[in-house]
């Protein structure tokens, strides 16, 4: 069934395992607090498969509908045929991002709805429930929407402040270990939270004593911090991994 293998590839990279599609009746989806049933998904390994091939169809119909609408929809569609044991949300919102990066709304993948749904999250599983209950996609599109507009908003900020902090670790660096310098190595330090050896190296800024030198001078003067991960040696952009937790 090739249509499941995408879905099937991100599920099983967030959980680790080799699970795939829940093939266990009794699947329900419960209020945590009240341990109400909220939702029973439809069970059945070939139903399931069957949905989730209707699901790719939809994905890829020529249509006249705005593509944040049609995110929307898919959104719905996912959750409530919830093919998994575990993990359906997390990879409902990835599909989200690869959809928006397939249409060329975004060309990177970095519009995350994971906060925006967790923060509002008894008001995202009414809207879920109203659509299966009562049909009322009004409602569900609006918030989906809005999660759009507050997240891409949240975002701006957010590369707004890193393009900053940048800015002020360049001149820091410059004025502090201006030997060090360079546009490669501020590059490397903003690739990710955190640095390693190896990463100086793979980009030819310095060879493996060079490279540990750099780090080290670049943690005395309080950009990094050392941590260490078993037998390896990270550091840690303090600043930089502060604004991405926020």
């Amino acid at each position: 069934m090739k249509y499941c293998i995408t879905w099937i590839e991100i599920v099983n990279t967030i959980k680790e395992n080799n699970e795939g599609i829940r093939s266990r009746p009794g699947t329900t989806i419960v209020n945590q607090k009240t341990k109400e049933v909220i939702y029973t998904p439809p069970e059945g390994i070939d139903v399931l498969h069957t949905l989730l091939k209707n699901f790719e169809e939809y994905i890829n119909v020529k249509s006249d509908v705005d593509p944040l609408i049609m995110m929307a929809i898919m959104h719905y569609q996912f959750e409530a045929i919830h093919p998994f044991s575990d993990g359906n949300g997390r990879t409902g919102r990835i599909i989200n991002i690869l959809y928006l990066v397939l249409t060329n709304l975004i060309e990177h993948p970095m519009l995350f709805l994971s906060k925006y749904i967790i923060d509002h999250k008894p008001e995202y599983y009414s809207k879920l429930k109203n659509v299966t209950e009562k049909n009322d996609w009004e409602s569900w599109i609006l918030y989906m929407l809005e999660a759009i507009e507050e997240t891409s908003l949240h975002m701006e900020k957010k590369i707004l402040a890193i393009m900053d902090l940048m800015s002020k670790t360049k001149q820091e660096i410059r004025g502090k270990c201006p030997s060090i310098y360079s546009k490669d190595l501020l590059e490397i330090l903003f690739q990710q939270p955190y640095c390693k050896i190896k990463f100086l190296e793979n980009a030819k800024i310095a060879k493996r004593l060079t490279a540990s030198k750099y780090l080290q001078a670049l943690e005395k003067i309080g950009i990094l911090d050392s941590v260490r991960v078993g037998t390896e040696k990270l550091y840690i952009n303090v600043e930089f991994y502060k604004l991405l937790k926020d």
